[in-house]
């Protein structure tokens, strides 16, 4: 879904100052109109791209100087475009983000760029220290899946005039493309669940507080328990990394209490794998003994070892539309006005980990 608020300037009639200056002059939109083809086959041919017929090429070509049409970027000091996109992520030994790596590199390669990997903890101010040092004019742009609410990268970027696009996350105030989940509704999704079962004794593992992720899927997870007129326990409610080592820990301060939750709402599926464990280590059984739910339906969640009931969010679909919006901020020719947004719905997928309470 598009944010209205955020449609590319152009759109259903809405030219920004800028884009109207441009268009006194030739622009790549009147070369693709003289010619026949798109915009995006217009840039595509005057930077050389293999993917462009050489008759398509020469025909652009002859049509860009007739009309004194000339990219900005063949008149910059600034590097050429290497057509490399710099992905971020923070930990490649959580299934999570392979599963978002594999469809943005194929789809990338599909628009025509490689992808260089950039694993580096975001979270902590030696690793954006980092990641600032290595983003250098190698990089076209990049694509961040790992943003906290108080990161500086996008500070890194500007200085390097480079385009960003958030995948998973967002930052408020900042203004940048972004894909995201529902993940309010997720989370309050993952609540009436295990309420309608029957639940009332709910411990909650969610994930870090200065995530967009963690911070949305539990404020709806909060809300379902408001609506239900139901109360969390404060000592059920635990705070740590999207982490198995986090998700087994905090279950088993839990699972020890006297009162222990009948049921676990992990914020990840990781935690949630973690939570499981931490069950059988203290020889209790999933779901007949606690009740445990994730999110995000990683491959791994349906595994027979699992069967997780879980919030799925679509990590393919999102993980393409964040490479194509990144794509359209480096080849459009033009002005694409504010930060867009992809908001993706989720739902609960409901499998083996969940059943009511034992009376």
């Amino acid at each position: 879904m598009v944010n209205p608020g955020h449609a590319p300037a152009g759109a259903d009639g809405v030219v920004t100052t800028r884009a109207r200056r441009a268009r006194r002059a030739a622009t790549s939109t009147t070369v693709a109109e003289a010619v026949g083809v798109s915009q995006s086959t217009v840039s595509r041919a005057l930077r050389g791209d293999p993917r462009v017929r050489e008759e398509t090429r020469r025909l652009i070509a002859e049509a860009a100087e007739r009309l004194g049409y000339r990219p900005t970027w063949a008149t910059s000091t600034e590097p050429s475009p290497t057509r490399t996109i710099g992905v971020v992520v923070s930990d490649l030994t959580n299934p999570f983000f392979p599963s978002l790596l594999t469809p943005v590199h194929d789809e990338l390669r599909i628009l025509g760029y490689r992808v260089a990997l950039f694993a580096e903890r975001t979270d902590i101010p030696t690793g954006q220290q980092a990641l600032h040092n290595l983003l250098d004019h190698s990089i076209d742009g990049v694509l961040a899946t790992t943003a906290t609410l108080d990161s500086r990268l996008t500070e890194a970027l500007g200085e390097r005039d480079r385009p960003l696009v958030l995948l998973n996350r967002y930052v408020d105030g900042l203004d940048v493309d972004r894909v995201v989940a529902d993940n309010h509704k997720g989370g309050g999704a993952a609540a009436r669940h295990v309420i309608d079962l029957g639940h009332e004794r709910i411990g909650v593992i969610r994930g870090p507080a200065n995530t967009s992720t963690s911070r949305d899927r539990h404020a709806g997870l909060l809300a379902a328990v408001d609506q239900a007129r139901l109360t969390l326990d404060d000592r059920l409610v635990h705070e740590g990394p999207f982490s198995h080592q986090s998700g087994y820990q905090h279950a088993l301060q839990m699972l020890r209490l006297p009162e222990p939750p009948t049921a676990l709402v992990c914020g990840n599926d990781v935690i949630a794998f973690g939570a499981i464990d931490a069950a059988k280590s203290l020889g209790l059984e999933v779901p007949r003994d606690v009740s445990v739910v994730g999110f995000d339906d990683v491959p791994m969640a349906s595994w027979e070892v699992f069967q997780l009931t879980t919030v799925r969010q679509p990590l393919d679909e999102m993980a393409r539309a964040a490479a194509r919006l990144l794509v359209e901020r480096l080849e459009y020719d033009g002005d694409l006005g504010e930060g867009r947004e992809r908001l993706f719905a989720t739902s609960l997928v409901r499998r083996s980990t969940t059943q009511p309470p034992r009376s």
